[in-house]
């Protein structure tokens, strides 16, 4: 090797060492990835949509209880009282008209509503991973989702990724939408689960194209 040739060489061992200690500072500037929770609506908040499955009980009455979606009309049917109001409503708010509703026929009932399936929300809590991966795809949100998870359902990045300035994209509060960045070849090559984030309902991961 030529001392010219090993300059070189030395010189990009020492250019990617830097950039390797420092984070590759080149990458978008972007924060640390939050909790998940930190950016989903509170329960209470969630109203209720046309094909939602509804889950009815009534405590002590199983003969009662009912799990049904909610139809186009908006409303279900639960025993005894028949049809009643639920699509565009909170969950306890129906619970409180079944309970009026069923004092007509059992002392003192104490009903609760569950939603079971979220199907009217559907595309606006799916999870998307874009860019440079194998598969561009939309997912359904899964309860404990990963980023693993969606970049594997994808297949993974393509030869052309440049994994280390993959961002996290989140809505915020139901309005703002945060960047933050994601070090997906860590989670990727190296294994490290601290960058493997949980996912939020509505999250957009982009992996970006290198430059060539």
């Amino acid at each position: 090797m030529t001392f010219f040739k090993f300059h070189q060489a030395l010189l990009f061992a020492m250019t990617m060492t830097v950039c390797v200690l420092s984070g590759c500072a080149s990458g978008p500037d972007l924060r640390r990835v939050p909790p998940a929770a930190a950016s989903s609506n509170a329960v209470e908040d969630y109203r209720i949509g046309v094909d939602d499955v509804v889950q009815v009980s009534v405590w002590g009455r199983e003969d009662l209880g009912v799990t049904v979606p909610v139809r186009s009309d908006g409303m279900i049917t639960v025993p005894l009282i028949g049809d009643i109001q639920a699509g565009g409503m909170r969950p306890e708010e129906v619970s409180e008209r079944a309970q009026d509703l069923l004092s007509d026929y059992v002392r003192d009932p104490n009903v609760s509503v569950i939603v079971t399936e979220l199907r009217s929300h559907e595309y606006l809590s799916r999870v998307r991973v874009t860019g440079a991966v194998r598969t561009p795809v939309s997912l359904p949100h899964r309860q404990g989702m990963t980023v693993l998870d969606a970049v594997l359902a994808a297949g993974g990045i393509n030869e052309f990724a440049a994994a280390d300035r993959s961002a996290l994209h989140r809505r915020i509060d139901g309005e703002r939408v945060e960047s933050y960045a994601l070090a997906l070849r860590q989670i990727l090559e190296h294994g490290d689960l601290s960058a493997n984030h949980v996912l939020a309902p509505g999250d957009v991961i982009t992996v970006p194209l290198r430059n060539f």
